[in-house]
């Protein structure tokens, strides 16, 4: 049985930073890739950085190149992602999703992802 649960979130100040952290339960955690998405009001779900669990690749988008850090740790099948300098564009809802497909490269197309997390909130405001 897959779950993935998301924690960490909170409002902060802009140029502040957040752990957020997503606790893996079940097959999502093996040799596949698991990834953060973020949902501001009225937009789109756009994925941040992504892990490929085999080896620990990361995988980032241009606009998050530099800020978001993408980890993982075995021990305690978890994903982190770390946010730093944060900006009020990054306020939205982050969520922590699996793709159970046999692939190495691990990509941003939310459809590709097969379970989800519930979501843990960043608002980011002075």
């Amino acid at each position: 049985h897959v779950q993935l649960a998301e924690s960490g979130g909170g409002s902060v100040q802009p140029g502040g930073a957040l752990r957020l952290t997503c606790k893996i339960s079940g097959r999502a955690y093996a040799d596949n890739c698991v990834a953060w998405f973020r949902q501001a009001p009225g937009k789109e779900r756009e994925g941040v950085a992504a892990i490929y669990i085999g080896v620990g690749s990361p995988y980032y988008p241009d606009s998050t190149k530099g800020r978001f850090t993408i980890t993982q740790d075995n021990d305690k099948s978890t994903v982190y992602l770390q946010i730093d300098s944060l900006k009020s564009e990054d306020t939205g809802m982050y969520y922590c999703a699996a793709d159970l497909g046999l692939r190495r490269i691990c990509g941003f197309g939310a459809t590709t992802y097969d379970y989800w997390g519930q979501g843990t909130q960043v608002t980011v405001s002075s």
